[in-house]
């Protein structure tokens, strides 16, 4: 059969490490010298005219769908494909052009609304306490997930250089986890903005049961409809959603929303290769109108917004460790959320958060802190670095 002909041919270049694969008809094959690390199982074929169209896509909907098991690890399964430069993840013959997306402020709320707002108490049964759902920054070995959290937070607060009575804006502020603290243990006016409603109820909820109406705002609202001045702007996590054709408008408009001089720190998935910055299975089941920027994509952009760079700092491998805890935390409640949302979804976001981990493992893809000003670059920052790590630790990051 000229499909498994083509599938041994594939398979046979797609891992670096020895596999065995159990195909439709019950023959199963050893890849490589050694013994195997995780047997794929295809209980029935998929046709190869679909993997050359959209790979990850065809093997997502694949693995959704019950027509694919993995027996192993699934993330080192992908990390090894990921290393691969034979891969059908990397190989040029496997490679499509980048879907265009529409980013106007109707469709970012849509797209927004259609991962964020499956509900609060689906992030609830797998994130920590803070409710925060972005890379955490592990500054030692002991630290939970919930400490590294706060490290993150903290962390960022630092590298502002923030001081008391200043004001923050947090574009895509979340769970609100940085506005309260920028708050409470910052002394800072915070403003944060989503167009999440499910995230807007919850902090507007917190801001009255806590007291902080006259410190914490939050609005419902496109980030590009603001129009007052704040003294530092943080953004975590934000400009994967804005696309391709927006990051330079993006960029921009954290200019506008400065005050002269003003610190900005913005923290996002961003790749360390150039590469198509999309993916077509995440893309449609996880974040529609995704788009992963390279470094030099946002550099250009941020030279070209009259931005300048003070401090950039990669968290590849903070961010693999956070999502090997969120996978682990999600299969602690596999019963719950099965029950509640299904199979099939359960084994979409557990491919999702696998597959993430596997990215970043790899070097596919890293995150980023590009700390910012508007203006000559560190003016009202202290000449050294040293400033960041001496409030870390006054502030509790270990």
């Amino acid at each position: 059969m000229i499909d498994k002909a083509i599938y041994k041919q594939i398979l046979k270049s797609s891992f670096d490490a020895p596999i065995d694969v159990e195909f439709w008809d019950g023959e199963t094959v050893h890849f490589g010298e050694g013994e195997s690390i995780a047997k794929i199982i295809m209980h029935e074929l998929i046709p190869i005219k679909e993997i050359v169209a959209h790979a990850s896509l065809t093997f997502g909907e694949a693995y959704m769908d019950g027509k694919i098991e993995i027996q192993g690890n699934l993330q080192e399964l992908v990390t090894l494909a990921y290393r691969s430069q034979d891969s059908f993840f990397n190989n040029s013959k496997f490679s499509k052009l980048i879907p265009k997306h529409s980013h106007s402020e109707k469709v970012s709320k849509n797209d927004v609304q259609s991962h964020y707002d499956i509900g609060n108490d689906f992030y609830e049964m797998w994130l920590d306490k803070t409710m925060t759902y972005s890379c955490a920054y592990f500054a030692s070995d002991s630290d939970t997930l919930e400490d590294a959290q706060m490290n993150k937070v903290r962390h960022i607060l630092n590298k502002l250089h923030a001081q008391e009575g200043e004001t923050l804006l947090d574009i895509g502020c979340g769970w609100g986890t940085l506005l309260f603290t920028a708050a409470k243990e910052y002394g800072l006016k915070a403003t944060g903005v989503t167009l999440s409603q499910q995230q807007y109820d919850f902090v507007s909820d917190k801001i009255k049961a806590e007291g902080l109406t006259s410190q914490v705002t939050v609005y419902l609202e496109d980030y590009r409809e603001l129009k007052e001045q704040y003294d530092h702007v943080t953004s975590v996590g934000m400009f994967e959603h804005v696309g391709k054709e927006n990051l330079a408008a993006y960029f921009s408009k954290v200019d506008q929303l400065l005050v002269e001089n003003g610190t900005a720190l913005i923290h996002g998935i961003t790749g360390q290769h150039k590469g198509a910055g999309v993916d077509a299975w995440i893309n449609k089941y996880i974040f529609p109108g995704g788009y992963i920027p390279n470094l030099a994509e946002n550099i250009d952009h941020i030279m070209d917004a009259h931005l300048q760079v003070d401090d950039l700092e990669p968290l590849r491998r903070h961010y693999q460790k956070t999502l090997e805890i969120w996978t682990d935390n999600f299969h602690d409640v596999s019963g719950s959320v099965t029950s509640r949302y299904g199979e099939r979804f359960y084994r979409m976001w557990d491919l999702y958060l696998q597959a993430c981990a596997a990215s970043f493992e790899s070097g596919n893809i890293d995150v980023v802190q590009y700390l910012l000003t508007k203006g000559a670059s560190s003016t009202n920052l202290p000449m050294t670095r040293s400033y960041i790590y001496h409030a870390d630790v006054a502030s509790g990051v270990k």
